[in-house]
């Protein structure tokens, strides 16, 4: 049986630099940071104050006031970059044809909000007296089943949470559910939301930029010392090669190839080999079939963490040798912060945008090298040129790590 080609075909992005596809692509074109001093919340009693933040979000825009009230934040990020890549793909989802559309999110933090109100709530009313509300937002699939519900969707609905990972790694498995024939096409999602609970417990762990330096993000700088945290929520559609063409849909690029790790080392610790992000760009490039030389630009995992953005350019270098002095290397969470599972799909849509706009977007605030990085990593001022094929990575400690291939479609 012939090996079904997937596609893309609709975009969605609510980003901390902008909202839509247009908006976000133009940021990252300018070099426009999306970081700013966090305003949902109170942050006098933490050293650090900065986030990438969606400020200026008006979620009844995209998704009118109807049943607005039972979405907490994380579903009705996901929900509005939904509604944007249904419309961009122009997909009819009705009765008739809901079977043949599943939903696959990649969010791992997403339900924290809901479950530190719900604790709250149970020690200071008592338990006959906690609001309902909260509790159905508990669940970290919660996002991704509301997008079903609302939009009618009945193939499949599935989350994956697998932290840094989870955005490449949700793609794998639409991928495989439409290589099946399982199901016709798939609204693909990464979403997190900036909450207390998880600005607090990665600030307590010590991983923020700004307890131990200048808090910036920098990812490949030597004065990196950390992440600012992002959120946002970022959607594709994604399909069969051949029914988006029956269909005449516009098609915005190719799966070229993906491949993930899991490396049992240890929780919240990086593998001082990064054995599990070089087995996962191997197997990208092997089930790409694509030359080293033929990749034009990495849109890298890199976050501002000093040990993990040497050990990505260490990986970089090991897989593709000599080429990899010639590949750009850039980092986007220089101007989103870090989204954690959502990395991966503004990665994607980053790169949609570097192959129709015909630029590398900047890794901003790099301003002195590390002998540990020394690779081309297109300093604070995007690159016009072509591109038609992207590595992306998704990295972090814990052991998963994903890779991706994008190409552009002709």
């Amino acid at each position: 049986m012939k090996e079904r080609k997937i596609v893309i075909t609709g975009l969605g992005v609510i980003a901390p630099n902008g909202i839509g596809k247009e908006q976000f692509w133009e940021s990252l074109k300018e070099g426009r940071s999306g970081i700013k001093p966090v305003e949902r919340f109170d942050t006098s009693g933490f050293k650090c104050k900065m986030a990438g933040e969606v400020q200026d979000f008006t979620p009844e825009d995209y998704l009118g006031t109807k049943g607005l009230r039972d979405l907490e934040r994380t579903s009705r990020l996901l929900c509005a970059s939904a509604k944007m890549a249904i419309e961009d793909a122009r997909l009819n989802i009705n009765d008739d044809n809901a079977d043949d559309y599943g939903v696959c999110t990649g969010t791992t933090l997403s339900a924290l909000w809901n479950i530190s109100e719900f604790g709250k709530e149970l020690i200071t009313e008592g338990p006959r007296f906690t609001g309902a509300s909260l509790f159905p937002g508990m669940v970290v699939n919660a996002a991704s089943s509301q997008v079903s519900i609302r939009f009618n969707i009945q193939g499949f609905n599935t989350t994956i949470s697998t932290g840094y990972s989870s955005s490449i790694d949700a793609l794998k498995y639409a991928i495989d559910f439409i290589k099946m024939r399982r199901i016709k096409a798939v609204l693909v999602g990464g979403v997190e939301s900036l909450s207390l609970a998880n600005y607090t417990g990665f600030y307590r762990l010590g991983f923020f930029a700004g307890i131990n330096g200048e808090e910036v993000s920098c990812p490949f700088d030597k004065r990196r010392n950390g992440i600012v945290l992002g959120e946002g929520s970022a959607v594709i559609v994604i399909e069969d090669e051949e029914d988006a063409l029956e269909r005449g849909a516009h098609i915005y690029a190719r799966v070229n190839g993906i491949g993930n790790c899991f490396e049992p080392y240890r929780i919240g610790k990086y593998h001082p080999e990064a054995i599990g992000l070089k087995e996962s760009i191997k197997g990208a490039m092997r089930n790409s079939e694509l030359n080293k030389s033929e990749v034009d630009y990495i849109s890298a995992s890199a976050n501002s963490v000093i040990v993990q953005d040497r050990l990505e350019t260490k990986a970089i270098k090991e897989v593709y040798g000599k080429y990899a002095y010639n590949i750009p290397v850039s980092s986007i969470k220089s101007m989103i912060g870090e989204p954690f599972s959502a990395g991966g799909l503004f990665q994607i849509a980053a790169s949609i945008g570097s192959m129709y706009k015909g630029f590398i977007p900047p890794t901003m605030n790099y301003e002195i090298a590390d002998e540990a990085c020394d690779l081309d990593y297109v300093a604070n001022k995007s690159r016009i040129t072509r591109i038609n094929n992207v590595l992306i990575t998704n990295y972090g400690p814990g052991g998963n790590s994903a890779a991706f291939i994008l190409s552009k479609w002709n």
